[in-house]
């Protein structure tokens, strides 16, 4: 057979194959039509509490589907966004959760998805091995970091008797911690290029916005180096006497 010909007839039958799994695919609002709402509901629990989660999610979004308006449909959404996080899919559990809110703004239970909502976010970035081993966050892209950190804030703010709140607001410090970093290396690569204006605006922003995050002394001192190469003889005189007055043991840079 021909070479060509012999890869022509692979592609066309992996075409034929899709297609195939295409046709035959089980909408999720047919999956379970013999069900009542209670039953599909009822058997997603039961595959939840067995850790089946891919079982468990089918269940609920035929639930959501079939029974938008059904009693046990809340209670389902809020399965669906466990479900989903325990099966890594970080992204969906965010959207699910970000649903949720939006549907039922006064619940109980919305400090539970935007706790949820925070977790997604957190972890959306990250790879598998990234879970296990320690990795430095302030060298990566921090847009879902600081999405993380809203969700974290506002069930903090808004819910502060949650029984979720203590846990949000440790990784609110954790994660502010992580930001200040992130703009502590970022002044540091502007100083370590000669952009003393912009290493000095970057350390004083962490200053400013990040109170209490252990990048401060590192940061006030690169204010300090970055106004003394600029020739900026007071300000770098004010910052040199708060480093001396607060951190009398110096920094690490």
């Amino acid at each position: 057979m021909n070479i060509a010909k012999h890869y022509l007839w692979i592609a066309i039958a992996g075409l034929a194959l899709f297609l195939n799994a295409c046709s035959t695919a089980t909408d999720p609002a047919e999956a379970y039509k013999g069900e009542t709402a209670q039953q599909i509901f009822l058997k997603g629990e039961d595959a939840l509490r067995s850790h089946s989660y891919q079982q468990a999610i089918k269940r609920f979004e035929a639930l959501d589907v079939q029974y938008p308006f059904g009693r046990e449909t809340e209670i389902a959404q809020l399965h669906l966004i466990y479900a989903y996080y325990m099966t890594d899919d970080y992204a969906s559990a965010e959207s699910a959760a970000d649903r949720y809110i939006h549907a039922h703004p006064t619940s109980d239970h919305v400090d539970y998805a935007y706790m949820m909502r925070g977790l997604s976010n957190y972890y959306q970035n990250l790879g598998i091995f990234e879970h296990i081993f320690a990795i430095d966050l302030a060298t990566r892209d921090l847009t879902q970091i600081k999405k993380s950190y809203n969700d974290f804030a506002i069930l903090v703010r808004n819910y502060p008797h949650s029984q979720y709140a203590p846990a949000a607001h440790q990784y609110m410090i954790y994660l502010r911690n992580t930001l200040a970093d992130h703009e502590l290396e970022v002044a540091k690569y502007y100083y370590g290029r000669g952009a003393y204006l912009a290493s000095a605006n970057r350390a004083n922003l962490v200053v400013r916005h990040y109170q209490g995050a252990p990048a401060i002394p590192d940061a006030l001192t690169i204010m300090s180096k970055s106004y003394a190469a600029l020739g900026l003889v007071k300000n770098q005189q004010e910052v040199q006497q708060v480093i001396e007055y607060n951190y009398p043991s110096g920094s690490k840079y």
